[in-house]
């Protein structure tokens, strides 16, 4: 029993470091995919946030909805067509969006709330984040990039909150867009020069053999990032994510996490330990 509460102790006293560096620094976590639907993973994820906001930390969260969108357009025998990663997103399709990121956003407030911290939500209507039109090679709809954000907005919000961020904007000419919750999480993390970026996936991090958990790379510098994306050890939807990760560290962020939220309470482990479970990116 006295071994058991030693290790506590241990452990806590391990964390005390990071605590008191990143004391008052902003995290930009993103978190999305099917790892939102699963009650028992958000639960652990959300407990994490909650935690960081005691010891002094300012987490904002970025939530996508995917799956959710997915299986509601289904329900309407409507097929997602993509794009490049993303979603073309027509006049209905983008009222879906709205409707299954709205009733997330509310979900993770009240998820937050629950565990005594105070979450404040942000989706469209309250137009936290500007939106322009998405360029690409295919006119994808009403999908867009962050171009713009209410500093002010989000300042009061982080003072006494948690501010969770549906990836939606309106344009300057008020026309709703659709953006990626990843671009947004970057885009916020640079624009705020965030302590650390932390995405939150359903892989261990970056490995050499995606078969075999032992070939773990856990830190990457940004050199290495292009040279692994030239070998293919980086491959399909986690160049994207790694090669944003690597702009927003160029343009100002401290450090980027690439973390298994499926982990119980990965974030702090990542965070406050000495070895990290996760995948670091490093300048």
């Amino acid at each position: 029993m006295v071994k058991e509460a030693i290790k506590k102790a241990d452990v806590l006293i391990e964390a005390l470091p990071y605590i008191k560096k990143f004391h008052k620094k902003i995290f930009v976590i993103k978190y999305g995919g099917s790892i939102l639907s699963e009650e028992r993973v958000r639960k652990s994820v959300l407990e994490d946030i909650v935690f960081l906001r005691y010891t002094g930390i300012r987490p904002i969260l970025v939530h996508g909805g995917g799956p959710n969108i997915t299986e509601k357009l289904k329900e309407h025998k409507i097929t997602t067509e993509f794009f490049d990663g993303m979603r073309v997103t027509d006049e209905f399709t983008l009222k879906i969006v709205e409707e299954e990121l709205n009733e997330l956003n509310d979900l993770i407030v009240r998820e937050i709330n629950a565990y005594g911290a105070n979450a404040r939500g942000f989706k469209k209507e309250d137009q936290l984040l500007t939106a322009a039109k998405k360029r690409t090679k295919k006119d994808l709809g009403f999908v867009g990039e962050v171009i713009d954000y209410d500093k002010i907005k989000l300042q009061e919000a982080l003072e006494t909150s948690i501010p969770v961020i549906t990836p939606m904007g309106i344009s300057r000419e008020g026309v709703a867009f659709n953006i990626n919750a990843d671009d947004v999480a970057f885009f916020l993390a640079s624009k705020l020069n965030a302590e650390k970026l932390v995405l939150l996936t359903n892989t261990l991090g970056v490995m050499r053999n995606q078969q075999d958990e032992s070939s773990l790379i856990s830190t990457i510098t940004m050199k290495n990032a292009d040279e692994l994306i030239d070998k293919k050890v980086i491959s399909e939807g986690m160049v994207p994510k790694v090669r944003a990760a690597v702009k927003s560290i160029e343009e100002g962020v401290g450090k980027a996490h690439i973390v298994d939220a499926k982990i119980p309470h990965a974030i702090l482990l990542e965070i406050f330990t000495n070895e990290g479970i996760g995948t670091e990116i490093i300048k």
